[in-house]
């Protein structure tokens, strides 16, 4: 099925404190997840791994009850689902 998806590429650092960084993050729109993880495999180093997230996922708003859509990495204080998000 045609999703959109997030790649997020890390490379082994030991300078940082999780012993490794975020090297790119890149959206792919309407591809499929086994396509993409093929054309990853094949293109990252040794010492680099990746991450593969669909882009949008749904939640459910917290004074309305109604499913939105937002982006699987914006913080939770910025997501109308939490209370944080409305209280402010």
């Amino acid at each position: 099925m045609l999703k959109d998806y997030t790649v997020e590429i890390y490379r082994s650092d030991k300078r940082c404190k999780r012993g490794e960084k975020l090297v790119t993050k890149d959206d792919w729109p309407n591809m499929e997840k086994s396509s993409l993880e093929k054309g990853v495999k094949d293109s990252i180093a040794e010492n680099e791994r990746y991450e593969i997230h669909e882009t949008y996922v749904t939640r459910k708003n917290m004074m309305s009850g109604k499913d939105f859509q937002e982006r699987y990495d914006t913080p939770y204080y910025c997501s109308p689902s939490s209370e944080t998000y409305w209280s402010m």
